[in-house]
């Protein structure tokens, strides 16, 4: 075949009539640029107007279309402004609000005027009634027809209406079927493939799915459940899967310096240490040391539960490039992580004569300036920092390894960014990334198909499992009390507060005054203070305080999920857990028990329960598997939630839902493997279809 995109893939949108500058503008916030791009932009749900339902059987909550006779029709002035007409049909009477209306309105809202309007019928004071129904004026000498197709309902922006998107769609199916220009948009997946799936057409799903007949279920195309949605969504998979693939082997193709293990080296590392490597451990740093002496750049992902030792395994992974005189970075999200790895980092390789320097946005200018100056002389092995790392100001002297913590955080540009520093010679870093985040098999099968992945699924010897409990929120002061009795044996606790509104003032609020009532309540103990909206120092020296026994009680936000480790906390309480996910509640629950003791975390929820937080819950009670919460999670919640991608934007396709769609993913990579294999010519033009992108179109 040939790969090079045809007809409405290369023709931009503002071809079609009645799409000028701005409304081209408007489209592109929708990553709406050629025609292409609109017939692929399918509806997310549908409603059915292809024939009138009688008032007198409509019901409350249902959307649904009706036609009638206006029989009054006024403009009330309490407790609004309000035109209200009221309309009838020989079954019933509905009436009609609408608070924003202009005079051409009124007149054809008039009283006698025959109309049909839809909408959502709701219970109102005097009756059954909807709040700005769509509605068209049926003339006295026309029978109105009833719709041949569903009604589709789109993802819009400012500017534009259900109304236009469905006219300009219209336009793009007329032109794309050679009524207003030559057709051409590829079926872009193999006709032996298309037929094994048992998948319909590229032209007849994408036909069907923005005109489905009437008679085709509602309920299953608004659920995302029809061979032609699967189709189209599966196309999308298996484009991103190829996507990741070719980026794994262009990687493949460039050239990293080999390091060999030195063994002395490594010896002395894991003879100081206070414990032994897992078995787990040890195969992960045998997969890594193989990639570090293959002659091709890294790409691992290294992911296991909480404690499961993950830093103790890129600290030795750092050995064998520390030892050949070469440069290790380690980036982390939060500056209280970073200044955690910092200090095992120090207190590990420091005994071997290796120097760890620490790189953050908010250290004093001198001291920032004299960092930076030996971390180009090469004087610092080790760099560890945030974002502040892969800043234009730094500058590697040999930079070998790059490892990013909690990986999800960061998007690929910034990881890429910090790689390319280290480029030297030809040469490129090799990368190590890891995430404290179980991820399920069938998202890691999709979404790192460009890594290597290690899972360390072990925990160390000895590690107890957290001890949980559900308990209501009506038990707090016996809460209080336990907690009162828990610091009077010298031992730590954290108190973690949640809303369910996403905004962080009010969430730092509720930290604030939940630490101020503690206070009062527990007047001899000593309650600090730490939330997301704090200045990186104040925070950092909160927490420091508290890892030094200057607080026994933390109050704090989810801020602590990552990066807080005090062997003498082993008590938590979680305020309103039903608001946040598995993944998360087992995150924090993982700051407890990793000390000498054992971790008890107290879940205190806010009655009546939900079926599904009844579920949730149940679930941490019962297992501290984080793999198997994780699959859990991605059953209930969806993707962004099991990878941190739902507030950093990374979960970004077109069409496929990884937590709606999971049942598709297996296949869509079997399908991706298949094409690599026999259908190679495929592979670009999928890639330039769904992962291109609007630059394809920046000089149409």
């Amino acid at each position: 075949m040939n790969a090079t995109p045809y007809g409405p893939e290369t023709v931009a949108v503002s071809q079609l009539r009645g799409v000028g500058a701005q409304i081209s503008r408007r489209l592109a916030k929708l990553e709406v640029h050629s025609i292409s791009d609109l017939l692929f932009h399918l509806p997310f749900r549908y409603e059915d107007r292809t024939r009138a339902c009688p008032i007198g059987g409509l019901v409350v909550g249902s959307k649904t279309l009706v036609e009638g006779r206006v029989e009054i029709a006024e403009i009330m002035m309490r407790p609004r402004r309000t035109l209200v007409c009221r309309i009838g049909d020989g079954t019933g009477l509905l009436t009609l609000r609408f608070f924003y209306f202009n005079s051409a309105q009124k007149v054809r809202l008039g009283r006698g005027a025959r109309i049909r309007c839809f909408g959502e019928v709701r219970a109102g004071f005097n009756g059954l009634e909807m709040i700005h129904p769509e509605y068209q004026p049926v003339p006295e000498a026309e029978i109105a027809e009833d719709l041949q197709v569903l009604t589709a309902v789109y993802r819009l922006t400012d500017g534009i209406s259900q109304a236009r998107m469905r006219r300009i769609v219209t336009q793009a199916i007329e032109w794309w079927k050679g009524t207003e220009g030559p057709s051409g948009l590829q079926d872009l997946l193999p006709a032996p493939l298309v037929e094994s799936l048992g998948f319909p057409a590229l032209e007849t799903s994408l036909a069907m799915l923005h005109e489905p007949p009437a008679e085709m279920s509602v309920e299953q195309l608004s659920a995302w459940e029809h061979p032609a949605q699967h189709r189209l969504v599966c196309e999308e998979l298996i484009a991103h899967y190829l996507s990741l693939s070719q980026a794994r082997m262009q990687g493949r193709k460039k050239k990293a310096r080999v390091f060999e293990e030195t063994g002395v080296t490594v010896d002395r590392f894991l003879q100081a240490l206070p414990f032994d490597l897992t078995g787990a451990q040890v195969r992960v740093i045998r997969e890594a040391a193989d990639d570090l002496c293959s002659g091709h750049p890294m790409m691992r992902l290294v992911h296991g539960d909480v404690g499961s030792g993950k830093t103790v395994v890129a600290a030795c992974c750092s050995l064998s490039v520390l030892a050949d005189g070469w440069q290790v970075a380690l980036m982390a999200p939060t500056e209280l992580l970073a200044e955690q790895h910092h200090s095992n980092f120090s207190q590990w390789l420091e005994p071997l004569g290796i120097t760890v320097g620490f790189l953050s946005g908010n250290q004093p200018e001198k001291v920032r300036k004299e960092t930076l100056k030996l971390i180009r002389s090469g004087s610092i092995g080790v760099v560890i920092g945030t974002h502040a790392l892969f800043q234009q100001a730094v500058s590697f002297s040999k930079l070998g390894l790059v490892i990013i913590d909690e990986q999800h955080r960061f998007g690929v540009d910034q990881r890429l960014a910090l790689r390319d520093k280290g480029q030297v010679d030809g040469y490129v870093p090799h990368q190590l990334v890891m995430t404290a985040t179980p991820i399920p098999r069938t998202l890691a099968m999709l979404r790192f198909a460009d890594l290597d992945v290690s899972v360390i699924d072990e925990l160390p010897p000895g590690r107890k499992p957290v001890k949980t409990s559900v308990i209501p929120a009506s038990r707090r002061e016996e809460v209080i009390d336990r907690i009162s009795a828990w610091i009077a044996g010298g031992r730590q606790a954290y108190w973690v507060c949640t809303l369910i509104e996403e905004s962080d003032a009010l969430q730092c609020e509720a930290a604030e005054k939940t630490a101020a009532n503690l206070g009062k309540a527990l007047s001899d103990i000593r309650v600090g203070l730490v939330h997301g909206r704090m200045p990186a120092m104040e925070k950092n020296a909160v927490m420091q305080s508290f890892k030094q026994h200057r607080f026994d009680l933390l109050v704090a936000t989810t801020v602590i999920e990552v990066g807080v480790d005090v062997a003498n906390a082993d008590l938590m309480v979680i305020e309103n857990p039903e608001r946040l996910g598995l993944a998360q509640l087992h995150q924090l629950r993982g700051r407890v028990g990793r000390g000498a003791g054992k971790g008890f975390c107290l879940l205190m929820y806010q009655a009546p329960l939900s079926s599904l937080a009844k579920e949730r819950l149940s679930m941490l009670r019962e297992t501290t598997d984080g793999f198997r919460l994780a699959e859990k999670d991605l059953e209930l919640r969806g993707p962004g939630d099991v990878m941190g991608t739902r507030q950093t934007g990374q979960n970004q396709f077109r069409l496929a839902d990884l937590g709606r769609d999971r049942s598709l993913l297996e296949l869509a990579v079997a399908a991706a493997r298949r094409i690599q294999t026999e259908f190679p010519e495929y592979v670009q033009p999928l890639i330039q279809r769904w992962v291109g992108g609007a630059a394809r179109y920046a000089n149409v």
